[in-house]
């Protein structure tokens, strides 16, 4: 069970023996897919079923992101840019919102 890397190891001395303490670690707070800025509207606590926006690419994309990535949607679908032409973090996102 402790070998999974949710677990920190906490070394101890007592009476000069060395004994392991395992404690579990603290959940971080989720990150943006393209630019690694927190997301704001998510709390850590939560697990698996932490709450997300209900918006598109909520809980994956910062809103930033997510305008920057409906605008170069636009873009492909119309013809006006190629989807070599978006960048490579991009363009999954892209795909995914031409395809939708």
């Amino acid at each position: 069970m402790y070998r999974s890397n949710s677990w920190r190891k906490i070394k101890k001395t007592i009476n000069n023996k060395s004994i392991i303490h395992y404690k579990r670690k603290a959940n971080s707070q989720p990150h943006c897919a393209i630019c690694s800025k927190e997301l704001n509207g998510i709390s850590k606590t939560g697990g698996k079923t932490r709450k997300t926006n209900a918006r598109i690419f909520g809980g994956v994309l910062c809103a930033k992101c997510t305008q920057n990535i409906v605008k170069a949607g636009n873009r492909v679908e119309q013809g006006v840019i190629k989807l070599n032409e978006v960048g490579i973090k991009e363009r999954k996102y892209v795909l995914q919102l031409v395809a939708h």
